[in-house]
């Protein structure tokens, strides 16, 4: 008996289970626009899920991953404050000791530097105060202004098909170049069970 072509079985059989996830894969985004055979509509999952996908992730996005009031934690924490301190108690002296005498150099004749240190120090607290107060209400206004989760459902549900294939490719490729050679493995230890049966029956 010739047993050679029992040879081609599981080379057969890993290329079907290739190709069957090839056409899987490619199935995820083509067709690209509803295509009508024989009265089934035929649509690509993410071209045809794509809002519902959008939606999902300006949820994701405004809910779990940029949240105003982290950012207005971070933004208004007096550690974070003290940071830009020192920028500012540079603009105050640069603003006391000349920009005043340019602008008003009657009353700033009559003002020493020990006055202006004194002015200095005193702006300085008041600012240390006045800082988070002010990023606070900030972050309210920006929070009402913007709605987070509308403006990335919109960006990603106006993504057309090849942007939408395009990123997506670029998150998941690797994975799903597994997928595909993971289906000719597969196809392939079945293909030997099958020679192993043929064999043994």
């Amino acid at each position: 008996m010739n047993y050679y072509w029992l040879v081609l079985i599981p080379i057969i059989s890993a290329l079907i289970g290739w190709f069957t996830n090839y056409i899987a894969i490619k199935m995820l985004f083509y067709p690209k626009n509803p295509t009508y055979i024989f009265g089934i509509n035929f649509q690509g999952v993410f071209p045809k899920k794509q809002k519902q996908f959008a939606e999902k992730l300006g949820k994701l996005v405004s809910n779990e991953l940029l949240s105003f009031k982290e950012i207005e934690d971070k933004i208004a924490n007096p550690q974070n404050i003290q940071k830009i301190m020192p920028l500012v108690e540079e603009h105050i002296d640069g603003f006391l000791k000349v920009k005043l005498a340019e602008q008003m150099p009657v009353i700033s004749m009559f003002i020493s530097y020990k006055t202006i240190d004194q002015l200095k120090t005193v702006f300085m607290n008041e600012l240390e105060v006045l800082f988070p107060s002010i990023m606070n209400n900030y972050m309210g206004k920006l929070k009402a202004e913007l709605d987070l989760e509308k403006i990335v459902t919109e960006k990603v549900n106006n993504f057309s098909s090849d942007k939408l294939e395009e990123i997506l490719n670029s998150i998941m490729k690797k994975e799903l170049k597994f997928v595909e050679i993971l289906g000719g493995v597969l196809g392939f230890i079945i293909g030997i069970f099958q020679v192993l049966i043929t064999l043994l029956v």
